[in-house]
């Protein structure tokens, strides 16, 4: 069974359509990569799988339950953990305190009940020498960081990335790239937005391909750059 399933979800905003008929599964434990020019219905896709916006038609199928009519926090709280672009911490909490805010609504459960949770992740992620640190004064490497451990917080079973190595150096990106990748070695099926693509397709197993809200190539990673239509919708090359 996989653990997300879209069928035939369509999206439309007035005469714009930004998701026209998608449908594809995540296997158990994938890390599936999205990719796609500025506009193609990326973060929109993002919000239909959250919950954040309602398809115009369609169904999504999270765990074998159907939740296309279900609010953001119950999708939370079932096992679907999400990172934002920009990271927006609460900035006068401490690194923990955003953990554990993270963990007690994502999870639904005490404060002193997911203490050695928010500890354990703050290791996972590399952020527990700076626990007691306000959130307001990290760099933007460890903003990152924080957006994903707060994700990780929530207890995720799938976990969305939204373009979280963009504006990294390449030493920052590949630091966060060798914790996605141990993350995901943990088992969590991943969804991951992203522009670096090298970043991408070194954890990803499969990459979708969006242009005008619709799928335009889907499969392995060299596969699918090797496609005519990505190379000249999406990299912008004259094949």
């Amino acid at each position: 069974m996989p653990i997300l399933s879209l069928q035939n979800i369509s999206k439309s905003f007035g005469a714009l359509k930004v998701s026209d008929d998608v449908s594809f599964d995540v296997p158990q434990g994938q890390a599936l990569g999205i990719i796609g020019p500025n506009g193609a219905g990326k973060s929109t896709l993002f919000n239909l799988i959250t919950g954040n916006i309602a398809p115009d038609a369609g169904s999504i199928r999270f765990d074998g339950q159907d939740v296309t009519r279900m609010p953001p926090m119950q999708r939370c709280l079932g096992g679907m953990g999400r990172s934002f672009q920009i990271p927006q911490p609460f900035g006068n909490l401490t690194v923990f305190e955003n953990l554990v805010v993270a963990a007690t609504y994502g999870q639904d459960r005490a404060e002193a009940a997911v203490t050695d949770l928010c500890v354990s992740v703050l290791e996972r992620t590399e952020l527990l020498a700076r626990a007691n640190q306000p959130a307001r004064s990290l760099s933007l490497l460890q903003r990152k960081r924080l957006e994903l451990a707060r994700a990780m917080a929530t207890g995720p079973k799938l976990l969305l990335l939204d373009e979280i190595a963009g504006g990294l150096t390449e030493g920052e990106c590949q630091a966060l790239i060798a914790t996605i990748r141990a993350i995901h070695a943990e088992g969590v099926s991943i969804i991951w937005i992203e522009h670096v693509l090298h970043a991408l397709t070194s954890v990803a197993e499969r990459l979708l391909v969006l242009d005008f809200g619709r799928i335009i190539g889907m499969g392995p990673p060299d596969e699918v750059m090797q496609s005519r239509e990505v190379r000249e919708i999406y990299l912008g090359i004259d094949v």
